[in-house]
């Protein structure tokens, strides 16, 4: 039972949890207003709202796991996912995540009997469909070029956010859309690295993500203009926020984004310079063993990124406490 469990957790992918903990955080920071009940109408739609959040997310996660196990045992990297997948097989994990989808359907449905909030029922079915549609045939999203894109801004960004909004808050205001658009672009940015690492081996496999559809040159060029103008979209949204709230002098903390924005810049610019290698070099190999070996790096960026969004949201957060 204990080895089933270990495997169970390799395929769901622990490592996308913190970006379910900062979904919360972020949509939390936005939403919430006070004053409220600090159990009924804080501690328990938290629980409820977090629950539902990271059983979509297993699932999602389990459903990749399934669909690329083919594709990943070409990948070294990916050693222990496919070595967890092979332990499990599809007959012992399909019956786990139809165990995530029940428990998803009955925290939301706690959920709305708490708050009277039926139409949340319409994110949990767009979460549902996407986490299955994104990997699995007959749709295949991810091989659907710029559908592909747009399917990963709804699904890491848009969905879990504004669900969690709209949880504590009713009232869409166009601040919050302006710093969601930045955050959903920053989201992708730091994807597209990924998208460049496997690059390879989703072209020789037929994977046409947007990063095998555009090609290394443009795809690290977009995923540079994606993290500068999600970042500033970002900060200019905590910016009119913090100025508008009752403590302005806590917009000086904004100065924190430069520094992990720019080193992670530096990085997408040296994968451009190997990309545009690349193409000209008649050593192609050792390019692209350097191109892959770099972006490989990603997760350290997408943690140094996101961490600093959720830094920023918790300080958003101390502003509305002290009010």
């Amino acid at each position: 039972m204990k080895g089933t469990a270990r495997l169970l957790v390799t395929v769901s992918r622990p490592e996308f949890l913190p970006a379910n903990s900062a979904s919360l955080i972020i949509g939390l920071s936005w939403g919430l207003e006070f004053p409220l009940d600090l159990i009924w109408e804080l501690l328990i739609p938290l629980v409820l709202v977090f629950t539902t959040i990271t059983f979509v997310s297993a699932i999602a996660a389990q459903m990749n796991t399934i669909s690329d196990y083919e594709l990943d045992l070409t990948d070294r990297r990916k050693k222990e996912l496919t070595k967890a997948m092979h332990g499990l097989g599809d007959s012992k994990l399909k019956p786990f995540i139809l165990i995530e989808f029940l428990s998803s359907l009955i925290s939301l449905l706690l959920l709305i009997l708490l708050q009277g909030k039926p139409v949340l029922i319409l994110w949990w079915i767009a979460g549902v469909f996407l986490a299955h549609s994104y990997s699995a045939p007959p749709l295949r999203l991810k091989s659907r070029g710029w559908l592909a894109v747009l399917t990963l801004l709804i699904v890491l960004s848009v969905l879990p956010v504004t669900f969690v909004y709209y949880v504590f808050n009713t009232e869409i205001t166009r601040l919050f859309l302006l710093f969601l658009l930045g955050q959903a672009l920053t989201v992708y940015s730091i994807i597209v690295p990924a998208e460049i690492r496997d690059f390879f081996r989703d072209k020789a496999m037929g994977v046409v993500t947007m990063t095998v559809q555009l090609g290394l040159v443009n795809a690290s060029l977009l995923g540079m203009i994606l993290l500068s103008l999600g970042g500033a979209l970002c900060g200019i949204g905590f910016l009119l926020k913090m100025i508008n709230g009752l403590y302005p002098i806590f917009s000086v903390s904004l100065l924190v984004m430069i520094v992990p924005y720019i080193f992670v810049l530096r990085k997408y610019k040296e994968i451009h310079l190997l990309s545009k290698r690349y193409v000209s070099s008649e050593d192609r190999d050792s390019v692209a063993e350097k191109i892959e070996q770099i972006s490989a790096q990603n997760p350290k960026w997408i943690t140094l990124i996101t961490q600093t969004i959720l830094l920023m949201s918790l300080i958003l957060l101390v502003t509305k406490i002290l009010t």
